[in-house]
């Protein structure tokens, strides 16, 4: 695997913790999935384990940690824009009837801290906590500071064929962009013109996070 901080072991232990994430695994899956040795996947479980991040459910396999709860509390708390926003972006996924997504900038890349599907069962789902580019999509190039004439952009099958969105800016008191409020969908509903849909109302639910803010 390619180093992603320069510290073989924490980058492993992460990747272990995200194999995890997606689904409870045996240590034959873990190492399957990791593409880890299979010693070494061992190791690194066990002692995640032992440090409460990770546990063995009913039949074995390694399961998220109870140890988590209480991380995942204390950021929560320390990053109250999840829950600033998390209605008014309900109220956006039922109006649109599409998937709504929030990001933030995270170095050079975007992370997705709070996802909310569409109920259609043709649909794009972003994983919450998924780390995407910042240089495709319409949410990666409003954090990057694109600018349009709108107050929303657009993208038709940038980062993957077939998916349109439309983003608009979560802006600060001081006038700072801190995230990127997104609706995503297949292009077949969304139209190659997602933002003449669904801009206004991306647009105004970004304004309403913004407001909760200050």
């Amino acid at each position: 695997m390619d180093s992603v901080t320069g510290v073989g072991v924490l980058d492993k232990a992460v990747l272990v913790m995200q194999a995890v994430a997606t689904a409870p695994c045996t240590l034959g899956e873990l190492q399957t999935s990791t593409g880890l040795p299979r010693a070494t996947a061992h190791r690194l479980a066990t002692s995640l384990e032992a440090h409460g991040l990770l546990r063995r459910d009913a039949d074995g396999r390694f399961d998220l940690g109870l140890g988590l709860v209480s991380l995942g509390e204390a950021a929560a708390a320390r990053f109250p824009l999840v829950e600033l926003a998390r209605p008014v972006l309900e109220q956006l996924r039922d109006d649109t009837g599409e998937s709504v997504q929030l990001f933030v900038r995270e170095g050079d890349q975007r992370r997705c801290v709070l996802s909310l599907e569409s109920t259609h069962g043709l649909r794009w789902i972003v994983p919450q906590g998924a780390l995407l580019p910042l240089d495709v999509g319409s949410a990666g190039r409003v954090l990057s500071g694109e600018t349009s004439r709108t107050e929303w952009i657009e993208s038709i099958g940038e980062r993957e064929p077939g998916v349109a969105s439309v983003s608009a800016p979560v802006v600060s008191s001081d006038g700072g962009v801190v995230a990127a409020l997104s609706v995503s969908g297949p292009i077949e509903r969304l139209t190659r013109q997602p933002g003449r849909r669904f801009g206004a109302a991306v647009a105004a639910a970004a304004d309403h996070v913004s407001t909760a803010l200050r």
